[in-house]
């Protein structure tokens, strides 16, 4: 068993491939093309599965959906990332009539959510907009019976919900989620998904997280190209990473680590139909 902070061997080798995982949540349309294809024909050595790759906006829709129809493991979410400025009406409009074309395609709604950290950089950014886009979007997932995956940590976690539950939506997945106690127990009565990422070997918080949250309601994620720290510094982020997370969850919760994987990687096929 990897202990936090161990320096060798950051990710499990080809003896664990029997035990698969999918990637919740990556942007791969965000890594360089070369870096996209090793990914691609690397995910059958390491176990992985299936990659669900969310999109930031219209350009990064375009390129995961072209990603996507050449590989059927693949599987795409149509968004608009809440980090970024406001999108012209134009851009909405049609991120919509794609996700409408897409339907049978796409697994979920993502990345959509609210810019936690956009405001911390500018305190003047009105946060009224992005609810009002996140409305969109939470309205589009309810009516094409999708899940909807989401940006959206610590109190603006709270304002999600709101929203989510204004709509009736049951289907949402909070993705590198942190937020305080209570917030976390909403989410878990409302049976809101949570995925773990690579940090939950260096940090406190995910691992608390961890120990407190059912793994009934639990997904496992890189956020790559996101880049971690800790045993993965200066390392390219990539879905083999997950085997340190499962491994991690086990031990946290002190379970097999077998029937770990086996939840885990049931979980995610089944909260997204794949």
């Amino acid at each position: 068993m990897q202990s936090v902070g161990q320096e060798n061997r950051p990710y499990k080798e080809v003896d664990l491939v029997e035990l698969n995982i999918i990637d919740s949540h990556i942007h791969l349309d965000w890594y360089r093309p070369d870096e996209q294809k090793m990914i691609i024909n690397e995910m059958e050595s390491y176990g992985v599965e299936a990659l669900i790759t969310v999109s930031a906006n219209l350009l990064s829709t375009n390129k995961n959906l072209k990603i996507s129809a050449h590989h059927p493991s693949i599987h795409p979410a149509i968004g608009f990332h809440p980090e970024q400025n406001l999108p012209e009406e134009l851009e909405v409009n049609q991120l919509l009539n794609l996700i409408k074309e897409n339907r049978d395609d796409i697994v979920a709604i993502g990345e959509v959510g609210l810019p936690y950290y956009l405001r911390r950089e500018d305190a003047t950014i009105e946060l009224a907009p992005y609810q009002q886009l996140l409305e969109i979007f939470i309205k589009k997932a309810k009516l094409i019976e999708k899940p909807i995956i989401l940006h959206a940590i610590y109190e603006d976690a709270d304002l999600a919900c709101d929203l989510l539950e204004k709509h009736s939506v049951e289907k949402a997945h909070f993705h590198w989620f942190r937020g305080e106690r209570k917030v976390t127990e909403r989410l878990k009565d409302n049976g809101y998904f949570i995925s773990v990422t690579p940090d939950i070997l260096y940090e406190p918080e995910i691992r608390d997280l961890v120990g407190r949250y059912p793994l009934s309601l639990m997904m496992v994620e890189t956020d790559g190209p996101w880049a971690f720290k800790g045993p993965f510094e200066n390392k390219l982020t990539h879905p083999k990473m997950i085997h340190d997370i499962v491994e991690q969850i086990a031990a946290i919760k002190q379970y097999d680590l077998k029937e770990t994987y086996e939840v885990l990687l049931e979980n995610t096929k089944s909260f997204y139909r794949i």
